[in-house]
């Protein structure tokens, strides 16, 4: 794979080989791989680019950062077309593969393989959808976490998988741990998604240690690849995942809050001393907003093709 240095221009969306090869990537990140993966999520395209210069190797393209980088809440107000359009901004930033979370699939088995369609024109490489039902409330706030039935959600993972078959990288996310149903629902449910046609389990646990998930993944005997997302027991050392044969970490909205805090800070002291000098040590400098956005690809390309007399 090419670095973003080497790259003389953009990825285009249109080129099924680079979307196809994106697919694999991803694929191999989370169910082929000996090493723990890690995505790293994005929620536009400048964030997608940051997270490839910092070396990652996959990405997840966030609900919740989406979703607040509109100024939504993370309770299916972003429509799925926004969505969407978000993806494809974050595709055309990177050379990456990119994991779209698609919360429920914004409804029944119909507008989850309509998503799962449009995602993979888009040039997505997976998606990840759970069962919950729609409209979703984000998974940590709240005590009111109701389910989609086994075989209603198993039948929209067949859906999905039958419109995109091996285009996309399908992710079954279970949460049955966040309703409180227990273990044994959660176990009994990857089993069905795993028939289903998931290519790999995605347990969401909002406890502080990771206690439930290693108990999980002991029941689960490895029939699928595992992914987490630690937003929460976020203590737990990556060694133990390691230990325990997951397959991929998430880092499910980290960006998007140092965002809001870095921002909160600037603002502030802008606001405060009416003068941008004390902060200016402290931001990107403007050199290297150009360099991570490859303005001299365009320097480049104009040489080359915008002849003035």
């Amino acid at each position: 794979m090419q670095n973003q240095s080497q790259q003389s221009v953009p990825v285009s969306v249109s080129d099924s080989h680079a979307d196809s090869s994106r697919t694999e990537m991803l694929r191999a990140e989370i169910c082929s791989s000996s090493e723990l993966s890690f995505l790293m999520e994005a929620h536009d395209g400048l964030s997608a680019a940051i997270a490839e210069s910092a070396g990652f190797k996959g990405l997840r393209a966030s609900g919740l950062s989406i979703a607040s980088s509109l100024g939504y809440r993370d309770a299916n107000e972003a429509s799925w077309s926004q969505l969407v359009d978000v993806v494809e901004r974050i595709v055309d930033s990177t050379t990456l593969p990119v994991l779209v979370d698609g919360d429920g699939g914004f409804g029944n088995f119909n507008n989850a393989r309509l998503l799962a369609c449009k995602l993979r024109q888009r040039g997505a490489a997976g998606i990840a959808l759970e069962d919950s039902c729609f409209p979703k409330t984000n998974s940590l706030i709240g005590e009111r976490h109701p389910l989609v039935d086994i075989d209603e959600f198993s039948g929209c993972l067949r859906a999905v998988k039958d419109t995109v078959g091996q285009d996309l990288v399908l992710v079954a996310r279970i949460e049955s741990l966040i309703a409180g149903h227990g273990m044994d629902d959660a176990i009994s449910r990857a089993h069905s998604y795993a028939d289903a046609g998931a290519d790999a389990i995605l347990i969401h646990s909002r406890k502080s240690t990771a206690d439930e998930i290693f108990s999980f993944v002991h029941a689960w005997q490895n029939r699928l690849p595992v992914v987490i997302v630690p937003t929460k027991y976020y203590q737990t050392p990556a060694s133990a995942y390691r230990k325990s044969q997951v397959s991929t970490v998430i880092w499910a909205n980290h960006a998007m809050r140092a965002a809001i805090a870095a921002m909160r800070r600037v603002c502030h002291r802008i606001f405060t001393e009416e003068t941008t000098a004390s902060i200016e040590p402290n931001i990107a400098t403007l050199d290297e907003v150009f360099e991570l956005l490859r303005y001299d690809e365009l320097a480049r390309a104009e040489a080359r093709y915008l002849r003035l007399s």
